[in-house]
């Protein structure tokens, strides 16, 4: 008898791939981890095993490029929960951005003494491949972006725009001892300038991986912001949301938006991220520096928090995040933008902030007092199929914006697509299964979500990491074998 060629066979499937505007009727065949055909009618008995996918959607992995695991839990415990959290929801590659400072691992220092150890912590505790972002802080940092290329395959940093004279969660006037840098450091525009100097520096030397070798920026201006918190919580007009919406403007993202561009013409550097866009003065902004700017490669993205949530949702101070959740007008610009290809992925900023830290008992309907940041990566998928199929979405263009366009930026090579010898990271989705999310049937130790209640129409049955199955009907399966991803990769 002859020796099955392939380890399995996803048979009976819709294949979703990010590019045309085509869903095929196949079958999958994996082997080694890769996928080895996609065809329809294959012959069952060429595998070891079959799974029937009964008709569902097969969409790449998701490649969650946004999320935060170890800001307000440690990075050992947070890792398994929310990987496992992002497994349910067909994310198959997780890329978390990291820094030194208060939060993740509560230190300063060089990154090389640093980054050995979140490696260290995060081995085999994640449930999907992963990676990091990195933020350089402090000028040694900037001077071991060549080594963190090199010898970490880490490909992609970030600027916090705000970090400076404004804090995490509001106004402070302490951000040195926030961010652990030393009293000759200042984290302020020239800081930005230099990084940008440094990364474009890098680029320079790794010729071979300069095409996805980029800069992320967190698009909000400190100062404006200060000035507006003060006006703001004076104001007893508003409250909640909108009045975290009114103390962090629309214009505070668009200016910043404007100085990262400008900042990034002046140092040539042309691989720029503007991150979690809000509103529709920020999306304008970049559209505009795109215009005026266009020998620099601009990608914009958007989070499903700021496509599914607006300033009126019962999560209240439970919804808080940087930048605000906003009014509706803004959310319909989001999704305008979106359907006219304007941005090119979405993410979950996910960061797991559990009840008791998120908003302490004595202070609950005090906006000004809840902490920043919130879950949500298993929400993503389900979340973009149902609101985007009802707004006329094509389910290939969803690919491109969860899988395919994160992957190609972030030097995931072989990520983002469901073609011969890819990852076989692969998500099916019944797009018509009615459900409603429950935080109770989350792995994630959040213990609430702001989409509590929100009513979805599609759902992750099935989700594989490298051709094995890692998650099914809500169950996730096995012990983490999530990878580290050396970027870019082969």
């Amino acid at each position: 008898m002859n020796k099955p060629e392939f380890d399995l066979i996803i048979k009976n499937v819709r294949v979703v791939r990010p590019h045309g505007n085509v869903v095929h009727d196949a079958d999958i065949a994996i082997k080694d981890g890769k996928v080895a055909r996609v065809a329809p009618g294959m012959d069952v008995s060429r595998a070891k095993a079959v799974h029937d996918g009964k008709g569902q959607l097969a969409f790449p992995g998701v490649v969650d490029a946004h999320m935060h695991s170890g800001i307000y839990s440690p990075l050992a415990e947070d890792a398994v929960s929310e990987s496992r959290a992002a497994a349910m929801g067909g994310v198959t590659s997780s890329l978390n951005y990291f820094r030194t400072g208060q939060y993740y691992l509560n230190k300063g220092g060089p990154y090389k003494k640093f980054y050995p150890e979140v490696l260290k912590i995060a081995k085999g505790k994640f449930h999907v491949d992963y990676g990091f972002h990195l933020a350089p802080m402090d000028g040694t940092h900037i001077k071991e972006i060549p080594e963190l290329i090199e010898k970490y395959g880490v490909a992609s940093f970030k600027i916090f725009m705000f970090y400076g004279s404004h804090g995490l969660h509001g106004a402070s006037d302490s951000q040195r001892d926030f961010l652990m840098i030393g009293k000759d450091d200042r984290y302020d525009y020239a800081h930005f300038e230099f990084i940008m100097r440094g990364i474009q520096a890098a680029r320079e030397q790794f010729p071979d991986r300069a095409r996805q070798i980029s800069l992320s920026l967190h698009c909000e201006t400190a100062e404006v912001m200060t000035a507006y918190t003060k006006i703001v919580e004076k104001d007893k007009s508003l409250k909640g949301l909108a009045a975290y919406s009114a103390s962090r403007p629309q214009h505070s993202e668009g200016l910043a938006v404007f100085i990262a561009s400008y900042l990034a013409n002046e140092t040539a550097l042309p691989n720029i991220n503007l991150l979690h866009l809000s509103s529709r003065k920020a999306v304008q902004a970049a559209m505009m520096m795109g215009e005026v700017f266009p020998h620099i490669d601009f990608k914009r993205e958007v989070t499903i928090g700021h496509l599914m949530l607006d300033i009126n949702s019962k999560a209240a101070e439970l919804a808080k995040v940087n930048p605000p959740i906003r009014p509706r007008e803004d959310v319909e610009f989001l999704w305008e933008a979106l359907l006219a290809g304007e941005l090119d992925w979405i993410v979950s900023d996910h960061a797991c902030c559990r009840h008791e830290m998120k908003i302490p008992k004595h202070y609950f309907g005090n906006i000004w007092m809840a902490k920043s940041g919130f879950g949500g990566t298993e929400y993503l998928l389900p979340a973009l199929i149902s609101e985007g199929t009802r707004r006329g979405m094509g389910y290939n263009h969803m690919a491109r914006v969860t899988s395919w366009n994160p992957a190609q930026r972030y030097g995931l090579n072989r990520k983002g697509d469901i073609a011969e010898g890819f990852d076989a990271d692969i998500a099916l989705v019944d797009p018509a299964k009615t459900w409603t999310i429950e935080a109770k049937n989350s792995p994630s130790t959040q213990g609430y979500t702001p989409f509590e209640g929100l009513e979805m129409s599609a759902r992750v049955e099935a989700t594989f990491l490298r051709g094995q199955l890692i998650c099914q009907d809500g169950q996730v399966l096995g012990k983490p074998r999530g990878e580290y991803l050396f970027r870019p990769t082969a």
